[in-house]
């Protein structure tokens, strides 16, 4: 059954704490239809910035991203928000162009640290991408921000306290395969979608890119889970790769706005899919 966390004790509701790419905060109105209405656990293998789990508040959830350094960020905000948030107020007090390149170019290996590192490079980035190269190194260049708000240290609180009965995890999406095995258990898939256009192939959001293969094993989860009574949601964009390989199941046509593109003309509405196996 979907319950809330008592909101009582929060100053302001729990919602994302990070720019992301791709996120679906904006779609929820138009998703709310589809969520089905009990369930006992929740399970969202491509993490990101959480905007269904924030929404859901799930009394249980697994939250899973390949991205250590994403999974890191939720763990210290679940157990270390404080001294998140001190590191952030530094971050804040010394921001300008040459400190955020001097903090790109040199991670850290303190978890802590690491974490107000990503959440301090994700509000002053640009358009709060999560990109890397090669080799693993975050490379998105500064955004034109004239004051970003580094530290919302209500919103970060408020976060920690919605996150107090997740388990976070660092797996593949299929590593939901070992947990998710009946109908009281509801998985929602958002990976990187597949590309519609030459122009629209950003899916590559770490070191692992997700290809044609990798979205037919995603597929080949979704199967099985479904076989097994699982209630499954997966987004992704409206392509006949995509209808194609999920004609097995119920397709919702979802309209959402396209903000990054290369190519200024092509920003604006597009539909995506929604896809449910109840």
């Amino acid at each position: 059954m979907i319950s809330a966390v008592a909101t009582s004790v929060l100053k302001e509701p729990a919602r994302p704490f990070l720019k992301w790419a791709g996120g679906k905060g904006r779609h929820l109105q138009q998703y709310q239809p589809y969520f089905p209405h009990y369930f006992d656990v929740y399970y969202e293998p491509f993490l990101g910035g959480g905007a269904i789990f924030f929404h859901l508040l799930p009394p249980q959830a697994v939250l899973m991203d390949i991205n250590d350094e994403l999974v890191n960020v939720y763990q210290c905000i679940r157990d270390r928000v404080e001294q998140v948030i001190g590191l952030l107020n530094h971050h804040q007090a010394r921001h300008n162009s040459e400190y955020y390149y001097s903090v790109r170019a040199n991670p850290t290996q303190d978890q802590i640290e690491q974490a107000a590192r990503l959440l301090y490079l994700n509000k002053t980035c640009f358009n709060g991408l999560y990109r890397e190269n090669s080799q693993g190194k975050f490379n998105v260049p500064m955004g034109r921000y004239k004051a970003p708000n580094i530290c919302n240290s209500g919103l970060l609180r408020a976060a920690s306290i919605a996150l107090k009965t997740t388990e976070l995890k660092v797996q593949p999406f299929d590593a939901v395969l070992n947990d998710a095995k009946t109908s009281r258990d509801f998985v929602y898939f958002d990976p990187p979608y597949h590309p519609i256009s030459s122009t629209s192939c950003f899916t590559a959001y770490s070191r692992y890119s997700f290809n044609q293969f990798d979205q037919i094993r995603l597929r080949d989860t979704v199967v099985e889970l479904a076989s097994r009574g699982v209630k499954v949601m997966l987004s992704n964009s409206d392509c006949p790769f995509i209808r194609e390989l999920y004609k097995d199941f119920f397709i919702h046509t979802i309209y959402a706005n396209r903000a990054i593109n290369s190519n200024a003309q092509k920003r604006g509405k597009i539909t995506e899919v929604l896809v449910t196996s109840y």
